[in-house]
């Protein structure tokens, strides 16, 4: 067989540039050729993160999901209860009594709750900054999910299933779209750099499809990709042979390997890292933006500045075509089974201002109303006491919001009873949030389906998702 390397001008930056185009079609040429697998070369043609129509007319082009681990206090925060605050220190009414029995008497919140905007949205005094944006934001009072433990309820979050080892709705979302950028992920992670969250990379696992769709982990500090460049520079013709030798040594493997999913991923993940030497460090270098904008983002206060600077890199991605950007928080810092006030103030303190510089960012730079933005956790926190002060895990009624990307703001959606317990105006599932998620990105959750172990699986799955409509602008 004859293997015909393209020949690129000898630039390093230019043959990186070109990656694409090359490695690409050199094994999609070998796949298609006489001596292929039809089947192989119908799945790498369907296996890939080139740019993919909608289904439907996309209200977004991106996703911002600001993930809050531990489950935040929705009575703290987004759902007032004055007759919680009244009853304070009182045994729960016999309607919205603990089942569980886990919790003892009921625990009104020591914030003051306040209307903002035109639309007089209630918002924490908690949440200063991002009451100012009161009339683009959403907030979904109704949720409500299936396991009161954090690891079941963070797979039903992220992949629609108290089940571990499925796609999250970044890896969706990455299957269904592809990448409007091909020198970077289409679904990139922005980890706190203090540690993982809890369940680790599961978060952004992309389960039984192909690992070319799981998320990408950028680093906020110090290079974004270890091991992206080299110790030791290499001169421009010693690195673009060895390019050259790998695309055909990858064309080769590729032939005698048809169909694997896993050396397809590593192959593109290979090539993707070569790209990126151009892409990445340019994406998530913040040091050039102004002064005025880096401290929209809280990156001069020590507080605020490492949510911050993941928030400006969140900004920074989707404005250069990246599909999906998820920002973590280490370990579970909203769960609050003690003090609860005091931890809850102080993750207030550390995200507030960054998500209000990130939404501010986004609407003068005209990008929000084609990015959604998503914020919240895998469940809320009980209205009644566990010990003095503390709030136990809440599956049964809680708060999240959404702005941009298609979201009708300035609203409340669904409501839970007077003292926060239980969901019971338009109760909505993680099942109707995807189903809501993809629809703003122009899919649909009924038709979006991957092949697996005999059927056709689906994000919203088992579930009569439906999308939430008053949502919608």
């Amino acid at each position: 067989m004859t293997w015909n390397i393209p020949m690129f001008p000898a630039s390093r930056r230019r043959f990186i540039e070109q990656l694409g185009a090359g490695f690409g079609g050199i094994a999609l040429t070998s796949l298609l050729d006489s001596n292929s697998s039809p089947r192989a070369a119908a799945s790498e043609s369907r296996y890939d993160l080139l740019p993919k129509t909608p289904q439907n007319p996309p209200k977004a082009r991106a996703v911002i999901q600001l993930f809050m681990h531990g489950g935040p206090s929705h009575v703290d925060l987004f759902d007032p209860k004055p007759l919680l605050t009244k009853h304070d220190g009182q045994p729960p009414p016999a309607e919205v009594v603990d089942d569980e029995k886990l919790t003892g008497n009921l625990l009104g919140s020591p914030f003051k709750f306040q209307k903002h905007g035109r639309s007089g949205l209630e918002f924490s005094e908690t949440l200063p900054h991002i009451a100012k944006h009161a009339d683009q934001i959403a907030v979904v009072r109704s949720m409500f999910t299936d396991h009161r433990n954090h690891e079941q309820a963070l797979w039903m979050m992220h992949t629609g299933l108290t089940v571990s080892g499925r796609p999250t709705v970044g890896a969706w979302a990455a299957y269904g779209l592809g990448s409007e950028n091909q020198n970077l992920p289409a679904y990139v992670v922005l980890p706190d750099p203090g540690g993982l969250p809890v369940d680790g990379i599961r978060n952004w696992s992309s389960g039984w499809m192909p690992p070319l769709f799981q998320g990408t982990p950028l680093r906020s500090q110090g290079m974004p990709v270890l091991n992206l460049q080299p110790k030791s520079p290499r001169p421009a013709d010693v690195e673009l042979a060895r390019l050259r030798l790998l695309a055909e040594l990858n064309a080769r493997h590729k032939v005698q390997h048809p169909g694997e999913m896993e050396l397809d991923a590593r192959i593109a993940s290979f090539e993707l890292a070569a790209r990126m030497q151009v892409a990445a460090s340019d994406a998530l270098e913040t040091t050039h933006e102004t002064a005025e904008t880096r401290s929209l983002y809280g990156l001069d206060q020590e507080l605020t500045r490492s949510y911050g600077v993941r928030c400006l890199m969140a900004r920074r991605l989707v404005e250069r075509g990246v599909r999906f950007v998820q920002i973590f928080m280490a370990g579970q810092p909203w769960d609050t089974h003690g003090d609860n006030a005091a931890k809850t103030r102080r993750c207030c303190e550390q995200t507030d201002l960054p998500v209000a510089g990130l939404l501010s960012d986004l609407k003068r730079r005209g990008l929000l109303d084609s990015t959604l933005v998503v914020w919240g956790g895998e469940f809320g926190r009980t209205p009644g006491a566990q010990g003095k002060d503390g709030r136990d895990h809440h599956p049964y009624g809680f708060s999240m919001w959404l702005a941009g990307g298609g979201i009708k703001g300035g609203q409340a959606y669904g409501a839970t009873d007077d003292f926060g317990y239980r969901a019971i105006v338009d109760r909505a599932r993680s099942a109707d949030l995807h189903a809501t998620m993809l629809h703003l990105l122009g899919l649909d959750h009924l038709a979006l389906t991957y092949p697996h172990h005999g059927r056709d699986e689906r994000l919203t799955d088992v579930f009569e998702a439906r999308i939430l409509k008053s949502l919608l602008a």
